[in-house]
């Protein structure tokens, strides 16, 4: 392990409560997704363990949340210049742990950055609303309060940033937290969490409890101080959390799965369309929920664009994701690997046609790393299952299209419905398609990521509720109506 990166992670595998380490017994192995390697222990949690994180959280929620929230933001100022000190030393954590490009890893601490800094912003915000009575000397205000303790499951694909999308608007709010990171990446949330301390985080407001969903994660969602979940990750899971929420009564913030389609018109820029479906697809080895899942690709110039694809796509470099040269690292693990490869030999058994595939690295300390090759398919029946089901990988598969009304037919026979894609020249098109998508983001001649503020939530089996921008922060917040008569 980097000694750089191991002076911000626990000597034993322990949870991180109370701004203090706390030894755990029961370890599991963290691999290098490159490797294959072990590069650390991380403590597999119990109910226990949680109901400990929950009270630290507990415990200092009415103090947290008595600060003015100009203090609060300010903490998460603290936070950020943490994450800037310690940038590249948290990029190559994420790398080796999760197996992306170590350029991509920058952005994404980059990204957290700038979370913590967009939502620090809010502690000059207004919180409430002055609104007009029936009544004459009288007013009514609508005053914004924290929930509580709050429960945060997030997923291995973007550990930093979604540890900062979800902590930041929690904590701003005058919200504690919980984390609950994925077996497969906790190691970017233990860090977080020394940093966190170091920024001068009190005790309590940020806890950091390791373990399996079913385990940990269910006594998360079930304890009943917990006042909302908010969750990034698979829709399986998402529907056990939100049944057993329901019995709470208590909110909950769902992003799932996503399928999006990548829409390409004949009057569209196509060079960049091809490049950007490449990129979308490619990027993170596929691993993003906001991922090009599927191209449609109008008639008259798909002949053009499959070209113009397969000159983008042979800029893919796979390697080794420390590289500078290296655009496309492995997946994050053998079950996900086995996941993309069952995927392709399907597709393939129902009649598509492998246009283009890449290569994987041939080194001798790849050969236990989780590589998928990546690979464009198409010929592909409307039935198959890669343009039904999540792939996740490094497999786009690709199909033509003769109309509007049919792209747009079957851009929505999907049950996902989180982000979409829309290449075109002509205005009155992108309003039209881009009105009849049942996606909660359409991206026209651009793809991802989303802002800070805008909103990022799905439709369907996407998920409910959502994060980023004003909208995300409100799903922190409860709200209270005081009515006031100041007749003497």
């Amino acid at each position: 392990m980097s000694s750089d990166f191991k002076k911000l992670l626990p000597e034993n595998a322990a949870h991180f409560i109370n701004n203090a380490w706390v030894d755990c017994k029961t370890t599991d192995d963290v691999l290098n997704p490159a490797t294959g390697e072990i590069i650390a222990k991380v403590a597999m949690g119990s109910k226990a363990d949680a109901d400990k994180a929950i009270s630290a959280a507990k415990q200092a929620q009415k103090q947290w949340a008595a600060l003015p929230q100009p203090q609060r933001a300010d903490y998460l100022h603290a936070f950020a210049q943490q994450l800037e000190k310690h940038k590249k030393v948290l990029a190559t954590l994420l790398t080796t742990e999760q197996g992306k490009p170590l350029t991509e890893s920058i952005g994404e601490v980059e990204m957290a950055i700038t979370m913590l800094r967009y939502y620090a912003g809010f502690g000059l915000k207004r919180t409430g609303h002055v609104l007009a009575s029936n009544h004459p000397q009288q007013q009514a205000i609508t005053k914004e309060a924290p929930l509580g303790v709050v429960a945060a499951i997030i997923p291995w694909n973007f550990p930093l940033a979604i540890f900062a999308r979800k902590t930041a608007p929690a904590l701003v709010a005058g919200n504690t937290i919980v984390v609950k990171p994925s077996e497969n990446t906790p190691l970017c949330s233990l860090a977080l969490a020394t940093l966190s301390k170091a920024a001068g985080i009190p005790d309590g407001v940020i806890n950091v409890l390791c373990g399996e969903g079913s385990k940990v994660g269910d006594a998360l969602v079930k304890h009943p101080d917990v006042q909302l979940v908010t969750m990034t990750g698979s829709t399986r899971a998402g529907k056990i959390i939100a049944k057993n929420a329901a019995e709470k009564v208590i909110p909950v913030s769902l992003e799932l799965g996503g399928k999006a389609p990548f829409i390409v018109l004949a009057d569209a820029d196509i060079e960049k369309a091809a490049q950007d479906a490449i990129d979308a697809r490619m990027a993170n080895c596929g691993q993003v929920c906001i991922c090009n899942e599927r191209t449609y690709v109008q008639r008259d110039v798909y002949d053009r664009f499959m070209k113009a694809l397969k000159k983008a796509a042979d800029k893919v470099v796979v390697g080794d994701p420390m590289a500078s040269k290296t655009t496309m690292g492995p997946k994050v693990s053998a079950a996900e690997k086995s996941h993309v490869d069952e995927l392709l030999a399907k597709s393939q058994q129902e009649g598509g046609t492998i246009f283009w595939q890449g290569k994987v690295p041939d080194e001798a300390k790849f050969k236990g790393g989780n590589w998928v090759a990546p690979t464009i398919v198409t010929d592909l029946p409307a039935n198959a299952t890669i343009l039904k089901e999540e792939a996740f990988g490094p497999i786009l598969p690709v199909v033509v299209f003769d109309s509007i009304d049919d792209v747009i037919a079957l851009a929505n026979d999907c049950e996902y419905g989180l982000s979409s894609y829309l290449y075109t020249r002509d205005l009155q098109s992108a309003m039209q398609i881009s009105d009849a998508l049942e996606y909660g983001e359409v991206y026209i001649n651009r793809y991802g990521p989303e802002e800070v503020n805008g909103f990022h939530a799905g439709w369907k089996l996407s998920g409910i509720g959502g994060d980023d921008g004003e909208h995300g922060y409100q799903l922190y917040v409860k709200q209270k109506t005081v009515y006031l008569n100041y007749q003497s």
